[in-house]
């Protein structure tokens, strides 16, 4: 298996926590469900990759977005 790690900051947007995911570009676009670790909230990670540009954007957002 071939895992592309690349480390993103997001801020919870529970308690306001500054977080470094590692996101695995390999695995494309995805969204996941990561819980904070500091109010262990859930979040909600959408990933997006853009392959030709090489970015990657990660929003953030609480069960009620």
């Amino acid at each position: 298996m071939n895992h592309q790690l690349t480390e993103q900051p997001y801020q919870c947007p529970y308690c306001g926590e500054r977080i470094d995911a590692f996101v695995d570009i390999s695995q494309g676009s995805h969204q996941t469900i990561e819980d904070c670790r500091v109010c262990c909230r859930p979040i909600e990670l959408n990933i997006s990759v853009d392959e030709v540009e090489q970015t990657i954007t990660l929003t953030a957002q609480t069960d009620a977005d």
